[in-house]
């Protein structure tokens, strides 16, 4: 019987949940999450409890927050003058937006403050010091992808890993 190891493809169904019991993301309702093992698509918490695991079978396990997306660091929060916030954006605490890096690419931030001198925003990751814990059930194994298009994220979409149509959203991988 084959065993999940590194360079195959994984398909696996899945539901995450937080300490609490909320569910943060599940492949329930959509195609399960296909990855290539030991290319770095997953969290290494994650991938390590994949490994060595037969098709049909099914696991439950928690990664602590330093196997997940690690501790929630304090460099990571930024404030930015009013002056640097475009005019037309009304910032909201809550809200997500994109940041441009000096080489072009963009990154998340979560709005976590605002006032009348500036807007302080959060780039960890939504789930950095979030203990979690999976349900998980391996339903193939193979040499190559079998999903005919896509990422590999679960969704329905047309996206592949190099098209800019499929990204992060913080609590698992989608499409836009």
């Amino acid at each position: 019987m084959e065993k999940v190891s590194d360079g195959l493809y994984v398909s696996v169904a899945y539901k995450g949940t937080l300490q609490d019991g909320q569910i943060f993301d599940s492949s329930e309702g959509r195609q399960p999450l296909e990855v290539k093992m030991g290319a770095g698509q997953l969290i290494k918490g994650f991938e390590k409890a994949l490994t060595g695991m037969a098709v049909n079978e099914k696991k439950t396990f928690t990664l602590s927050p330093e196997e997940a997306y690690g501790p929630v660091n304090e460099d990571h929060k930024h404030t930015f003058p009013r002056d640097d916030v475009p005019a037309e954006m009304d910032p909201q605490v809550g809200q997500t937006v994109g940041l441009t890096t000096h080489e072009g690419q963009q990154i998340p931030a979560r709005i976590i403050a605002v006032d009348e001198e500036g807007v302080t925003v959060d780039l960890n990751h939504p789930l950095a010091g979030k203990t979690l814990t999976f349900e998980i059930e391996v339903v193939g194994i193979s040499a190559t992808p079998t999903q005919a298009a896509g990422c590999g994220c679960g969704c329905d979409c047309s996206a592949t890993e190099s098209d800019s149509g499929c990204t992060s959203n913080g609590s698992g991988c989608g499409c836009h």
